[in-house]
């Protein structure tokens, strides 16, 4: 299935590793033009810039550079995030401010940097990573779980705002996936208990009975930036193995 990707230029943030890196080898295969980014010196995209997405500027730096060498922005991907495991009544005004700057702003600031150029050529799609832990808390993550929510938030405040500019804006809410962040040492599983334990009864806390692999999120992700989803705007698409049901 051609996707219509070819030689579009892609932003994908957060992408040296897990979903996002993911997302950017797919973008490649289809074609695409992919400008990487994180902390990381190095990034397998077309260009790579090491920016810290949580401050302001960051985001915008990534743009900016993206526009200088391709001369647009087509398709932004707002990947990047945190999670750590918390107690709700003990956390502090930095670990919330720390998510809220990461897990929100990093979005906010990178789609209004990519929103003139995308309204002057009346075409863009934008995919934010939001989790199912905005649409259903949980309550070992919960700063993590209320900036996922406000992605969702966000997701359709701009689908809304910019549908008649030809602009495009989705939410892609995955359950927990093979990462690093879930499984690497001092990984979320680490953070509950034993780690091969806790990976056991949350895989098994999944109707398909497993993590998600990260290719199989960004495979969505993906599809939301082509032209094979050009009327779809304002969806939250759950990519969970069945973990939040739809309700009827």
């Amino acid at each position: 299935m051609d996707l219509g990707l070819v030689d579009k230029v892609c932003i994908v943030t957060g992408s040296t590793a897990g979903i996002g890196l993911a997302v950017a080898r797919q973008l490649r295969a289809e074609g695409a033009l992919v400008v990487t980014s994180g902390r990381s010196e190095d990034g397998i995209g077309d260009l790579h810039v090491r920016a810290d997405l949580s401050r302001p500027g960051g985001p915008e730096r990534v743009v900016g550079a993206a526009d200088e060498r391709f001369g647009r922005v087509d398709c932004l991907v707002n990947n990047v995030g945190w999670a750590e495991i918390h107690r709700f009544e003990e956390l502090t005004e930095e670990i919330w401010e720390r998510s809220w700057q990461l897990n929100v702003m990093s979005a906010v600031r990178a789609t209004q940097a990519v929103l003139p150029g995308m309204r002057e050529r009346r075409a863009g799609a934008i995919v934010n990573v939001s989790s199912t832990a905005a649409k259903r808390p949980s309550t070992g993550m919960p700063e993590y779980s209320v900036t996922k929510a406000a992605m969702l938030s966000l997701s359709r405040l701009v689908a809304d705002l910019y549908a008649a500019d030809g602009i495009r804006c989705n939410a892609v809410t995955p359950g927990p996936t093979a990462t690093g962040a879930w499984l690497g040492q001092g990984g979320l599983a680490e953070q509950q208990g034993e780690r091969e334990a806790v990976f056991a009864r949350v895989a098994a806390g999944r109707p398909l009975g497993r993590y998600a692999e990260p290719d199989e999120i960004a495979a969505v992700i993906v599809f939301l930036c082509s032209e094979r989803a050009s009327y779809v705007t304002g969806a939250a698409w759950s990519a969970d193995g069945g973990t939040v049901p739809i309700i009827i």
